[in-house]
């Protein structure tokens, strides 16, 4: 488990950055080239570790420099409002790759239910869009405080919510598979 948010946790560490300085600060520009610097400085670091890197660390990269480039050079807070909805349909897309979900997961998981991996991997995406169209939404109101509350509270909660319900789920249809199983296996001994 520990190790599922640590991949999270790289994966959206630019964000949470920007998130969290934008909301300390209040400046757009200094939030963006922070966020931009520490995802450049994340993936040479990985880089020069040797680490394995997939297309959620790239796409993650490309999304905080070219996104992050274009907030500095337009200097529009409605682009900056919009930002993440864009962030959000781009990982909806990646999500809709099958098997996205397997790098996160234990053996236990992708051995015993791949069925259910793949259609809550597909649930993943369906929420990522669902989220975009809302921060567009409310970023067509222009009101900063309830971007930042929906952006922050909404977002991510809405977020550790599915990982908790998808959590309850996949470890109750492990058990009972994996009782089931036992229960059809010849007795030891018998």
């Amino acid at each position: 488990m520990k190790d599922v948010f640590a991949k999270l946790g790289q994966d959206f560490f630019s964000t949470i950055v920007f998130l969290v300085l934008y909301l300390v600060t209040g400046d757009v520009l200094l939030a963006t080239c922070v966020a931009i610097a520490g995802a450049v400085a994340q993936f040479v670091y990985a880089r020069v570790k040797g680490q394995k890197l997939d297309v959620m660390t790239y796409a993650s990269l490309a999304l905080v420099v070219v996104l992050g480039g274009a907030t500095l050079l337009t200097k529009d807070p409605r682009f900056v409002l919009a930002k993440p909805s864009i962030g959000h349909f781009a990982i909806g897309a990646i999500m809709l790759r099958k098997g996205w979900m397997l790098r996160y997961l234990p053996p236990i998981v992708s051995e015993t239910i791949p069925e259910y991996v793949t259609a809550a991997g597909y649930a993943w995406a369906a929420l990522m869009f669902a989220l975009g169209a809302g921060v567009i939404a409310v970023a067509m109101t222009g009101d900063m405080k309830l971007w930042a509350f929906y952006v922050s509270v909404v977002a991510i909660g809405a977020k550790v919510l599915a990982f908790a319900i998808q959590y309850v789920v996949f470890r109750v249809i492990i058990s009972r598979k994996l009782r089931a199983a036992a229960a059809t296996s010849p007795q030891m001994g018998t």
